[in-house]
């Protein structure tokens, strides 16, 4: 199995776009930026790694909710599999940028999927808490200096765990829309190793639920 490096740190990203996150009542208006670019520096090798066969070894838990975060040896390698490598429903919109980010897209173009992972010390996270610093990372991503106004608008969901067909990496997402454009970001920091990752689904005129239902269900959070 290739593993990727994890050097590179997860920083304020410049934006697409400005976007008003569609989770409601709100007192007054939140807007968010969506990233499309990884920060310079070292990074992953050239292709992410496909989803291994295996499941959890004796060392990890049988599950990953944040709860079980803490059970992470420090050790751990934490990376996304690559279930659209060989899926011809999918192809690669910005192939593996060497700093931890690579795109994929629907063939019919209505729909793509921006995979990150790197360490995460720009974050300010919460030793101990996943959840926590989860919403923070969503924070940085999104711009806001507060992870505490990120945190009402988020709801816990999960990634699939080291094969894909399940959900039992808890993660955190925030929803948005404007016009017919729609996108969902997901997110889970890792707090025993400094560790995080997400996934950016962003689609015009295409189904954002199902689309992200099938990223989440085919490409797996390896841990080894």
């Amino acid at each position: 199995m290739t593993r990727i490096s994890q050097v590179s740190p997860l920083v304020r990203l410049a934006a697409a776009s400005v976007v008003a996150l569609a989770v409601l009542p709100l007192s007054g208006c939140l807007y968010a930026q969506i990233p499309v670019n990884v920060p310079d520096g070292d990074g992953p090798d050239p292709s992410p790694t496909a989803i291994p066969s295996e499941q959890p070894s004796g060392d990890l838990p049988s599950s990953m909710t944040f709860a079980d975060g803490a059970d992470i040896p420090a050790s751990a390698y934490i990376q996304w599999g690559d279930g659209f490598v060989v899926d011809d429903g999918w192809k690669i919109v910005e192939p593996d940028d060497g700093n931890g980010g690579w795109t994929y897209g629907t063939v019919d173009d209505t729909c793509t999927a921006q995979f990150w992972q790197g360490l995460i010390p720009d974050v300010p996270t919460v030793a101990g808490d996943d959840s926590v610093s989860s919403d923070a990372m969503l924070a940085v991503i999104l711009g806001e200096a507060d992870a505490a106004a990120i945190t009402p608008l988020s709801t816990t969901g999960g990634f699939s765990y080291q094969v894909g067909g399940n959900a039992d990496v808890e993660n955190r997402q925030v929803l948005g829309q404007e016009a017919d454009r729609q996108w969902a970001m997901a997110a889970r920091a890792f707090t025993a190793t400094g560790v995080g990752l997400y996934v950016i689904v962003d689609c015009t005129g295409g189904d954002i639920d199902a689309t992200m239902a099938e990223v989440i269900d085919k490409n797996a959070v390896v841990i080894s």
